[in-house]
């Protein structure tokens, strides 16, 4: 991964690989059994063909059983060279049914004849063999989808030789086909040979969807009749709500009553099937550190209201089950149990957008309900080709070696590519589509390694290999893009490059003034807009969406695991890292930069550095001063060409990971460390304390420009609030000259004036501070009354 220029290393490099499904000329039957076509389709025109040996074993029938035992456990063993694949066997089953299909990848066919072997399991000893039947490569015809798929034939089962049949039928489908297969998802893959067990679901690739996610909003409007343990006082109490592992609590009433009333909303995320409860208790404060539960009430999700905008819901009382002295008298815990009341509006939000990811990396802005979505503005096709010099990733067998797999998420559709095993450079050439609904997202791609195939008792996370993430909106619509994004990685140790990603992707406008009417509409629905989340809510919200969703995702088979949702949703993205601080502060900067040019030019101009350049500015100045309605249509003017001007030098790639703008060369070793820190820290205290001063010298920098700002503004308020008597003195009598010279004066020779005398020459200035700033600059603040 070394290069001349490390700079050239991180960037996007164009790629041209063949895409499309482009068959070679043959025939179906000889000249390697390709059918006679220079066929080209657009369903999967985004990756590079990659062609395959199906076979599919469906089932067997009238096996012959062992003299010995009077019974058949039968498999299939499919041989292509030094490939083999199995099914699973059937204890006692002479007409068993397996339905399974082995893929062979086609470049890696070292062998003329496909040997399928039907066998006898056998718990002591080898195997007994029932038959085989043999098939000629030349021979096997090709499918190309969409025709259907190629039925299945029995075939009768031959001795070792081929000579003369055996009892016995198994029933085979034996094709050449490409990835765009429809048996290529749920197939056994000769590159995956040698994963076992559990590991063979993990090698598949697999489409999963996000949870419906809804915002539960629990207004807790008051109670009644809330008793307490100890008579001698009334109850001072607080409601406690649960759904799953999610847990909020209203204010403490402020005063102590047996009708409580607080009026709080509480905000919960749940997920589509709805498997929590709503857990609402009452308790009441005996002591400052000890909570007595009075009563308690568990409600499902389905009975609330699923309410699509702002109209208020039907508010509802529900009955307590009583809790604390009443438990331990039965009688009289009958007779009270439902005493107590609580008064709730409950509903699920459909008109929010739950946001389970960063803002600033969204790649759906749709509300929950789906009655509220907008059609489709575009469909985005991503193909994802392969990987170029990855890492290793892990010692298998006293050899490094990297199992990738490749994630991508947009919106609720997450995919994930098979694992190629063993393969520094795998291949998977998958292509998938997603519908677009706002071009303001973002999609994000990820890699991965495999860390679940089997043969490891305590298998690890997968490890993280690289990201991508391409906006949509820095895309040309209807162009393929075909390009090697590098893949870049922050550890411990410093910024690694860890391979190269070939992506081929194209966005598809469907309405482009549909695309153009949504630059004009609000980012997310209009919920958060009517009835907003604070920030500290956002955030909480957004954690705890981020958990259910990779809780669910965790679920699937094979499942999308919680490190590799959690990378792809950026979840430490708001963690404390001096790194990113800095970068902030250069963008900032950059952001300044213009101005501060531009204040550079203007004092060049004013000093008559280049006098032609002054004397045409002071032209142009005259020229707007006496028609001072070209002002805004010059401006205008000057922005368009501007515009036409950058357009020759536009961005041909999007956007990718910028290590400069990033601060992620020159960080320093300790920085990172702190930044992979765990929360709370795990380092020791000598360590802790070093980072707790180098925060504490930062923020003190922070301090002191803080404060200089807000002295340059008290002094402004300071003009006329008579704080000092003889400065404000001499403000307002100034305004009062400057307000009759500026009545009598036309306003044209005013700016005219203050033009030329900003313009003059550096013969007539002083490098003394002008009276203006003398004047500001003595002006009192109010550091003087600060601590």
């Amino acid at each position: 991964m070394s290069s001349s220029n490390p700079q050239d290393d991180y960037k996007i490099k164009d790629t041209k690989p063949q895409l499309g499904e482009r068959w070679p000329h043959g025939g179906v039957r000889g000249g390697g059994g390709w059918i006679s076509s220079d066929r080209v389709t657009s369903t999967y025109d985004l990756v590079e063909q990659m062609y395959y040996l199906y076979v599919r074993v469906v089932k067997a029938r009238d096996l012959p059983t062992n003299p010995v035992t009077g019974s058949c456990d039968p498999y299939v063993e499919v041989k292509l060279g030094n490939y083999k694949g199995k099914t699973q066997h059937f204890e006692k089953k002479t007409n068993p049914e397996w339905n399974q299909v082995f893929a062979f990848a086609k470049d890696k066919i070292q062998s003329t004849d496909l040997e399928v072997f039907v066998r006898d399991r056998e718990m002591v000893g080898r195997d007994d063999y029932l038959g085989k039947v043999v098939f000629d490569m030349n021979e096997v015809p090709t499918r190309v989808p969409p025709d259907s798929p190629l039925a299945p034939q029995w075939y009768r089962l031959e001795d070792r030789r081929g000579e003369s049949k055996l009892k016995g039928e198994v029933m085979l489908a034996v094709w050449m086909g490409t990835q765009a297969d429809e048996a290529f998802p749920e197939a056994w893959h000769s590159d995956a040979a040698t994963v076992h067990g559990e590991g063979v679901f993990s090698v598949r690739s697999k489409v999963y969807v996000s949870p419906k996610l809804w915002y539960l909003r629990v207004n807790v409007i008051e109670a009644q009749d809330v008793e307490s343990e100890d008579k001698s006082q009334l109850p001072q109490v607080l409601v406690k709500a649960q759904v799953g592992n999610q847990i909020l609590k209203t204010k403490l009433c402020p005063t102590r009553t047996a009708n409580p009333f607080w009026n709080e909303d509480l905000i919960f995320v749940a997920a589509e099937p709805f498997e929590e409860q709503l857990v609402l208790n009452v308790e009441n404060k005996v002591a400052p550190s000890k909570d007595e539960l009075v009563g308690r009430i568990s409600l499902p999700l389905h009975i609330f209201e699923r309410r699509l905008d702002h109209r208020p819901v039907h508010s509802r009382w529900f009955n307590l089950q009583k809790f604390g002295f009443g438990v331990l008298e039965g009688d009289r815990r009958k007779e009270h149990k439902f005493s107590t009341r609580i008064h709730l509006r409950a509903c699920l939000e459909g008109g929010y957008h739950v946001l389970d990811e960063s803002t600033m990396y969204i790649s759906d802005q749709r509300p929950t309900a789906r009655q509220l979505w907008k059609q489709p503005i575009g469909i985005l096709e991503v193909g994802i080709l392969s990987a170029q010099g990855l890492m290793p990733m892990k010692n298998k067998d006293g050899r490094s070696s990297t199992d990738a797999y490749c994630v991508a998420k947009y919106g609720q559709k997450w995919v994930r590519t098979r694992t190629i095993v063993q393969s520094l450079n795998p291949k998977w050439n998958e292509q998938y589509t997603w519908e677009v609904y706002d071009p303001c997202t973002v999609i994000t791609l990820g890699v991965f390694d495999n860390s679940h195939l089997g043969g490891n008792d305590k298998p690890g996370p997968d490890s993280r290999i690289g990201k991508v993430r391409i906006r949509l909106s820095t895309l040309e619509t209807d162009r393929i893009y075909t390009q090697s994004y590098p893949l870049l990685v922050l550890q411990p140790s410093g910024l690694k490059k860890t391979g190269e990603l070939q992506l081929a992707f194209r966005f598809t406008c469907l309405s482009l003034a549909h695309m153009i009417y949504l630059y004009s509409r609000p980012l997310l629905p209009k919920m958060h807009y009517l009835h907003p989340f604070t920030i500290s809510q956002l955030d909480n919200l957004r954690y705890q969406a981020m958990n259910i969703v990779a809780s669910r995702l965790g679920r699937a088979e094979p499942p999308l695991r919680k490190e590799v949702v959690e990378y792809m949703l950026d979840v430490d993205s708001h963690m404390w890292s001096m790194r990113r601080s800095k970068a902030n502060f250069f963008r900032i900067v950059s952001l300044f930069s213009g101005l501060i040019a531009m204040s550079k030019w203007l004092g060049e101009v004013c000093q008559w550095k280049n006098p032609i350049t002054t004397i045409l500015v002071h032209i142009l100045f005259c020229i707007l001063i006496c028609y001072p309605e070209l002002i805004l249509p010059t401006a205008f003017l000057y922005m368009f060409l501007i515009g036409i001007w950058n357009f020759r030098s536009r961005p041909r790639h999007p956007p990718h990971m910028d290590t400069k703008l990033s601060w992620a060369e020159a960080v320093h070793p300790d920085e990172l460390n702190e930044e992979f820190d765990t929360f709370p820290t795990s380092k020791p205290q000598d360590i802790v304390r070093m980072r707790y001063d180098r925060l504490r010298s930062v923020a003190g920098r922070i301090q002191t420009v803080v404060g200089d700002m807000a002295t340059q503004g008290e002094r402004f308020q300071s003009l006329l609030s008579w704080r000092d008597p003889r400065a404000t003195s001499i403000f307002i009598v100034f305004c009062l000259i400057a307000a009759v010279a500026l009545y009598i004066t036309p306003f044209k020779i005013v700016t005219l004036l203050a033009g030329l005398f900003f313009l003059r020459h550096p013969r007539f200035r002083s490098k003394m501070p002008s009276a203006p700033s003398s004047f500001f600059r003595r002006l009192p603040a109010r550091a003087d009354s600060m601590l």
